[in-house]
């Protein structure tokens, strides 16, 4: 915001006989913010109706709104995977198929992702910095709001480092990735194939520890990642899990806005 002042005019200003009256431009301005102030009340008016618009609970606002489709979205993954888990077991039960065509499907419902995962695994975890934080190393400028929130790019640059270090399978999240997903933020929030997700975010990786570990520590993009967290205090932990389980994945596999080539 900037501070500005009117300067007066200089010279004569009286009206004597045969003299005009002269123009006086603020008295035009000030009635002019007069009559748009009476024009902001009346439309608030109209649009209120007699209510208070911060109370009227009929105004839906933007977030409740993706708020409850991410919670419908979540529903139906559930009703899906318990379905496509009712078809496969038919499936099994009799299909008619070789056992050398039953490994062939397994294999590639395990590359698809839509088979669970066991394996040892990494789970990064990111979150946003203190809504106070200052800078606590010499040399740099204090923090502007976004340098202390997660970034879009932040999530991608570990998902990426992750398979880059051999990863077998992702689950950012209580969602398994595959090859069509994406890691998309707006504002400081996560959206993931249809659901809304807020930090910290966590991130697990099944593959051998030591080379998922490696690949976060020699990727650029986590290397300029740190240098927030270590100055302006950006959440990040790397943790060894283990043996654990990753869940398939769960919603459609069609594809909505690309077709395979051919």
């Amino acid at each position: 915001m900037s501070n500005s002042a009117d300067s007066p005019g200089t010279g004569a200003t009286g009206s004597g006989p045969g003299r005009r009256p002269r123009f006086r431009p603020v008295r035009v301005l000030t009635a002019a913010v007069f009559a748009l102030a009476g024009l902001i009340f009346f439309t608030s008016f109209d649009t209120a109706k007699g209510t208070d618009i911060r109370q009227d609970g009929s105004l839906l606002k933007l977030s409740d709104l993706i708020q409850q489709r991410s919670r419908k979205n979540k529903g139906l993954d559930e009703s899906n995977a318990t379905l496509r888990d009712s078809v496969e077991s038919l499936a099994e039960s009799d299909d008619g198929s070789t056992k050398a065509e039953d490994e062939k499907l397994s294999g590639l419902e395990r590359s698809a992702g839509t088979d669970k995962l066991t394996g040892r695994a990494v789970t990064v975890t990111l979150n946003d910095a203190p809504p106070d934080a200052t800078a606590k190393l010499p040399g740099y400028p204090e923090p502007q709001p976004d340098y202390l929130v997660i970034h879009q790019q932040d999530l991608q640059a570990v998902v990426n480092a992750l398979w880059q270090g051999g990863a077998k399978g992702i689950k950012v999240m209580d969602q398994r990735l595959i090859s069509t997903s994406a890691v998309r933020c707006v504002g400081n929030t996560l959206i993931l194939q249809g659901r809304v997700y807020s930090p910290p975010y966590k991130i697990t990786a099944v593959g051998d520890p030591d080379r998922l570990k490696q690949a976060l520590a020699d990727s650029k993009a986590i290397q300029t990642y740190m240098v927030y967290v270590n100055v302006y205090g950006l959440g990040w932990e790397v943790t060894d899990d283990g043996t654990v389980t990753l869940p398939g994945y769960s919603g459609t596999v069609d594809l909505h806005y690309a077709k395979p080539v051919g």
